[in-house]
């Protein structure tokens, strides 16, 4: 089996905070779900209904690899029908001030970057 160059000089790209968080948590169904559960508690359906745009199968998907990363619970109540409940966890929660300030920056820069996409595409 062959060495890579980035094996060679004692990097492991597996162990890589880029590409082992933030691919995660760069995607745009994460940060609206992030968003949506800031402050509340809720359930499946609520949570589909507050992101229009999102399917019943990727917004599963979402829930379970961030429930997989730790950002959020699920609660599952032993009744009839059963019912779930999908809340950030304290890393969830600290995940929201870095966030917070990148949508803050891409709402006061989006014109910009909109006019030089026309410039360049134009």
């Amino acid at each position: 089996m062959a060495i890579s160059s980035a094996e060679k000089l004692g990097f492991d790209p597996a162990d890589c905070p880029i590409r082992n968080v933030l691919d995660r948590v760069g995607d745009q169904w994460t940060l609206l779900v992030l968003e949506a559960l800031d402050g509340q508690v809720l359930r499946f359906n609520q949570l589909s209904r507050g992101i229009a745009d999102i399917s019943k199968q990727m917004l599963s998907r979402t829930l379970r690899r961030m429930e997989e990363d730790g950002f959020v619970t699920r609660t599952i109540y032993a009744e009839v029908p059963p019912r779930v409940e999908y809340a950030l966890t304290d890393l969830g929660q600290s995940l929201l001030v870095p966030m917070k300030a990148l949508v803050a920056w891409a709402d006061q820069n989006h014109g910009a970057i909109r006019a030089a996409r026309g410039r360049f595409t134009g």
